[in-house]
């Protein structure tokens, strides 16, 4: 699934192709995808809109209109938004087609369709949890007092499900959990009240760290994620541990492990990580 860094990657690929431009038309080819509203009142109220700046929230792509709506995209496991001139062939599981008044279109194309698309004014969206709640940033200059929340410093449960929950951290996933935990040299089966003040403070610059050197390498591909044109990211191969279980440590040389924690593979090193 596309996490912080690979949103974030097509957010800044695509801001500056889209501001100012007008959305001509709506091809909506699989309505299923368009959560909020329906297919035709989805195209009645986007097309002529004129693009704002594009913006992200957690694994969210923000786009706001001229009309008051926000344009707002969910990936989901298999989503891509590419920008494409509008002559190239439509590729299979193209789902929505967002013609432009440049010649170009947006496509989101998603093989799985776990991905979604609402459109709203933000306040409706947000209210009516169609946008669900989320935690600080990684990004955010607020981040640095990361988590500040006594619920969830007082938890017992591991830290590696704490770090997916979108509502304690936001754009989190399992790569970046395991890559995050790893750097901060904290063992993921750890419950999240063992930690001290300093290992949370340590993991939270960690979270900081690994997510813009994933930026910086335009985000992991394994299979489905491309950036904003299309192309793959290279972050792959600068994790150090996620999908390695049983290569050797970076730092040991010791096999990693692989273990299941709140329903996700987890790997790590029993050596390095405590």
């Amino acid at each position: 699934m596309p996490e912080l860094p690979e949103v974030e990657t097509i957010v800044r690929d695509l801001r500056p192709h889209l501001r100012e431009r007008r959305l001509e038309a709506v091809i909506s080819l699989n309505p299923v995808v368009l959560r909020f509203p329906s297919a035709d009142s989805f195209r009645g109220a986007a097309a002529g809109a004129v693009f704002g700046i594009l913006a992200r929230r957690g694994k969210f792509i923000h786009a706001p209109l001229s009309t008051g709506d926000h344009l707002v995209i969910h990936l989901g496991m298999t989503g891509t938004l590419t920008l494409e001139d509008g002559s190239e062939p439509v590729r299979p599981h193209t789902h929505l087609r967002l013609q432009l008044d440049s010649g170009q279109e947006l496509r989101y194309r998603d093989p799985r369709r776990f991905g979604r698309v609402i459109l709203g004014p933000l306040a409706q969206l947000t209210r009516s949890r169609l946008l669900p709640p989320m935690g600080p940033d990684p990004l955010d200059r607020a981040f640095a007092g990361w988590p500040g929340n006594g619920r969830v410093t007082s938890s017992a449960r591991a830290v590696k499900a704490v770090l997916l929950d979108q509502e304690v951290v936001a754009g989190c996933g399992n790569i970046y959990a395991d890559e995050a935990l790893y750097l901060a040299r904290l063992r993921p089966t750890r419950t999240a009240a063992s930690l001290s003040a300093s290992q949370w403070a340590r993991l939270g610059s960690a979270l900081t760290v690994v997510m813009k050197e994933a930026i910086r390498r335009r985000g992991t591909s394994f299979s489905d994620y491309r950036d904003g044109f299309g192309a793959r990211g290279e972050a792959y191969e600068s994790l150090m541990v996620y999908g390695r279980a049983g290569l050797p440590c970076v730092r040991c040389g010791r096999p990693l492990a692989a273990q299941r924690i709140a329903g996700r593979t987890t790997v790590y090193c029993r050596w390095c990580q405590r």
